[in-house]
């Protein structure tokens, strides 16, 4: 059985307990991180769109800190947006402020109907230095 171990970003580690699940899951040299929303520090949503995204990645970078990791160590993306139709190029103009330079990561993108208050959500693997595997 591979080992695996939780990674907490700092300040937010009560959110996840109370929500039940983890963050983020160090495995095998890679970092599986759970979707993040633009939520504040008490979980609430942030209420504008574009500040949920620039949020939601404020929240992903703070998870691939915890780990030793950054962007650029992320090799698979999955992003969900409620009305992807309406929101997409307002969406994507904020995300693309996060996204960094090529080699991109591999992006699956995927309209829904409902996010628990939020209209976006980004969950990534990413592949993690040698010094920080676990």
């Amino acid at each position: 059985m591979s080992t695996r171990d939780v990674v907490f970003p700092a300040g937010r580690q009560a959110l996840y307990e109370k929500n039940r699940y983890s963050p983020a899951i160090r495995s095998d040299g890679f970092l599986f991180v759970s979707g993040q929303v633009g939520s504040r520090p008490d979980g609430s949503p942030e209420p504008e769109l574009t500040g949920q995204v620039k949020l939601a990645f404020e929240n992903l970078n703070a998870i691939l800190e915890a780990a030793g990791c950054t962007f650029k160590d992320v090799v698979d993306v999955t992003v969900f947006m409620v009305d992807p139709e309406t929101h997409f190029e307002s969406l994507w103009t904020e995300a693309m402020k996060h996204w960094g330079e090529a080699p991109y990561p591999t992006l699956t993108g995927i309209g829904v109907t409902w996010l628990y208050g939020f209209q976006f959500e980004i969950k990534v693997i990413a592949k993690l230095p040698e010094t920080s595997a676990a």
